[in-house]
């Protein structure tokens, strides 16, 4: 097995064994039984267990004369997210804010592991940005046929021009499961080109320059979160749209 982070090192300790027979109960086989879990999945954990732990903290000390700093940093979240929902989605965007807003900073969160030397982004492993992509197909097309019913949603793909339908209908498919390898890639190319450029410059030249290229990384982590995000909002704007 490659070397692991400490983190991987004691989950594996902990609850490896409970993970690989679980996978083998599904007929899935890792390649350390030993240690299925890998570093990716750990720092996934950690961001995910952060999280979790700063909502509960802003939950449980709301206040609306006195606000701390974790109650402002998620209120201004939640209006800037709210305010770019409400301009892509519209009216009822605010039964998605909760979704978008929780793949922002996941997606943010797991992005800017990578400015920290020694350690590997998890977005910049195809797997957690394929795991971000399916769940949210799933999700805004779930979404779609609930607030078009089937038929409705259907009409969607088929367009306006009925002697077309057939093959419109084929092509928006395509390029509905496109969407899947578009916001895959997208995320993935782009943290990993991110990660192996910081690592070539702290190589080469440990001081200095390479500080350059960490605020990049961090800008391109931003960008990718938003852009994640705001795909996101396009594709349920398109999909409850109610046709005129």
């Amino acid at each position: 097995m490659p070397e692991a982070l400490a983190i991987t090192r004691l989950l594996n300790q902990l609850f490896g064994g409970t993970v690989t027979a679980a996978m083998q109960a599904v007929g899935v086989h890792p390649a350390h039984p030993a240690a299925p879990i890998n570093d990716a999945f750990a720092l996934q954990l950690l961001v995910v267990t952060g999280l979790i732990v700063f909502f509960v903290i802003v939950r449980l000390s709301l206040s609306v004369e006195r606000a701390n700093p974790a109650q402002q940093i998620a209120e201004m979240v939640h209006e800037a997210i709210g305010g770019q929902a409400e301009q892509v989605i519209g009216h009822g965007y605010e039964r998605f804010q909760a979704y978008v807003t929780c793949i922002f900073l996941f997606v943010l969160l797991n992005n800017l592991l990578g400015v920290i030397p020694g350690i590997t982004a998890p977005t910049s492993v195809v797997v957690v940005p394929l795991g971000l992509a399916v769940p949210t197909f799933l999700y805004y097309n779930f979404h779609g046929l609930r607030a078009n019913g089937l038929i409705g949603y259907l009409k969607q793909f088929a367009g306006p021009i009925w002697w077309m339908a057939p093959l419109l209908f084929v092509i928006e498919t395509i390029s509905h499961l496109a969407r899947v390898l578009s916001l895959t890639v997208r995320l993935y190319a782009n943290m990993f080109a991110g990660d192996l450029l910081t690592l070539v410059f702290f190589s080469l030249c440990p001081l200095g320059v390479p500080v350059i290229f960490l605020g990049l990384h961090v800008f391109i982590s931003f960008i990718q979160a938003f852009v994640f995000m705001l795909l996101t909002m396009i594709y349920l704007s398109l999909a409850v749209a109610h046709e005129h």
